[in-house]
């Protein structure tokens, strides 16, 4: 079956969020979210990678289907000839460890004895009684797998970008959509997703088909460019498996800032200090954030917590993607040029292609990945960059950090390279230029700071790693001499 045929008008759906009537009637201080929540506005800027979309991205609160044209985009001097997209997949369920962690903070409320289920001071009820009776509902079987507000996410993320660029998404361009997708379940299907609000693009009100069935799918499995670091053998070595590579974030754990908010916790849940870590205070965080990003509830999780502690939370979940994916080592960033030359190399291509007055062969290309697979290539080309590095020991100091994950990469979070064939340019070199969308803002070039670049000016900045960086020789371990002089 066709992705797409025919001109019907297009009709918007908003599928209301669903709350089990149980989790409504299980404790008082649980809520539907309102869109203006004073808990949401609260906490909601300060949970780094679990960040919802919506909340990186606010202008989409009152339609999320509409698309938002940034006034920097190009005019139509300019024809969009190529896009290429990398998108984070969308909301997901936490992953078996976390919710082994969280288990283990809920068999501890659990366990208290009789005399701690005394009223707070103000006489309401106590907090640590009222997580106790909260329902647990996170189970081994969802380890990470994405939810219904993911595929929401990027079916709404579909509708946008067709809409907005309708050339390239069009009807006649849905057989050459080229689709690749890390091999983890969350990333397969948030493209099937993406590919299922095409069709609601294309065909409004129909059901979609089976992606199988569907002329523009379905994603192609390529981990060694959506999991590249999963390749790299020196990552691996170094980073991934060396337990002192993440020192700052282990030295932040038990520093004063994290000390505080465990002696604050254990208070006002009323277990011994000596029961917690800074583990189990950031998965508490956490089950705050996912219950609010797949169920739309404002958990009693997430009043353990004020904003002065959702800062710190924040600045640990940082610091830990600095040093495993970002700026950390240099290998982080390296071990993504395959992934950027091959974004150059369809570039190129469709640049040769314009030139020859051919037709674009790929005019959009999708790939679904991580946030371990946009953080490494962000940093790559110099962005969210410090002038000091984050440690353990600069917390104060890095209040207004640039390298604030859940701005960066949250659920659904989308970087984008748009290609325009420029006819009335004065000059070669004009004919063809480049602009980048994060989470679909124009993004700032990192060495002009100008909205679009000439494609050969970017090019040229990035030449180093375009022509330099080999990911056999940047992931190739140093070799270790085991010669003795001993007999």
């Amino acid at each position: 079956m066709p992705c797409g045929a025919g001109s019907f008008p297009r009709v918007s759906s908003a599928p209301a969020a669903v709350l089990a009537v149980a989790l409504l009637s299980s404790l008082s201080r649980s809520s539907l979210l309102e869109p203006k929540d004073p808990a949401v506005s609260a906490l909601s800027p300060y949970f780094g990678t679990k960040t919802r979309y919506e909340d990186a991205n606010p202008g989409l609160l009152p339609d999320p289907e509409a698309p938002r044209r940034a006034p920097e985009l190009l005019e139509e001097t300019c024809t969009p000839v190529q896009l290429i997209a990398l998108i984070r997949h969308g909301t997901r369920y936490p992953t078996a460890k976390q919710i082994s962690k969280l288990r283990q903070l809920h068999g501890l409320l659990q366990a208290r004895g009789p005399g701690e289920e005394r009223a707070s001071a103000a006489g309401g009820r106590n907090l640590g009684a009222a997580l106790a009776d909260w329902p647990l509902w996170y189970a081994d079987w969802m380890d990470g797998q994405l939810v219904e507000k993911g595929r929401e996410d990027m079916r709404q993320l579909a509708l946008r970008l067709a809409s907005l660029f309708p050339a390239l998404f069009s009807h006649e361009n849905c057989g050459r959509l080229q689709l690749v997708t890390s091999s983890k379940h969350r990333c397969v299907e948030s493209g099937a997703a993406f590919l299922k609000g095409l069709w609601q693009h294309y065909h409004p009100g129909v059901p979609p088909p089976d992606v199988a069935d569907m002329e523009c799918g379905p994603p192609r499995i390529n981990d060694k460019l959506m999991r590249f670091f999963d390749h790299c053998e020196k990552f691996v070595t170094e980073v991934e498996r060396n337990d002192r590579a993440l020192y700052h974030v282990e030295a932040f754990k038990t520093g004063p800032e994290m000390q505080n908010i465990l002696k604050k916790v254990a208070a006002t849940l009323q277990v011994p200090v000596s029961n917690l870590n800074a583990d189990l205070i950031q998965v508490a965080f956490f089950t705050c954030s996912f219950d609010l990003a797949i169920k739309g509830v404002k958990s009693p999780w997430c009043d353990v917590f004020d904003t002065d502690d959702a800062k710190v939370l924040e600045y640990l979940n940082d610091l830990k993607q600095y040093w495993k994916r970002g700026y950390g080592y240099t290998i982080n960033s390296r071990s993504s040029c395959t992934l950027f030359q091959d974004i150059f190399q369809h570039l190129d291509k469709a640049v040769e292609q314009k030139r020859r007055s051919q037709p674009v062969t790929s005019p959009v290309i999708l790939h679904f990945g991580h946030a371990e697979t946009l953080l490494p290539l962000l940093s790559l080309m110099g962005y969210f960059k410090d002038k000091e590095p984050l440690t353990a020991y600069n917390y104060k100091e890095q209040m207004h950090r640039k390298f604030r994950s859940g701005h960066i990469v949250p659920y659904a979070s989308n970087l984008i390279f748009v290609l325009y064939h420029c006819k009335n340019a004065k000059t070669p070199k004009e004919e063809f230029q480049v602009q980048m969308l994060l989470n679909e803002k124009v993004l700032p070039l990192a060495h002009s700071q100008e909205t679009v670049s000439l494609y050969d000016d970017l090019k040229n900045h990035y030449k180093d790693i375009l022509h330099s960086c080999h990911a056999s020789e940047e992931c190739e371990l140093p070799k270790v001499n085991n010669t003795s002089d001993e007999l």
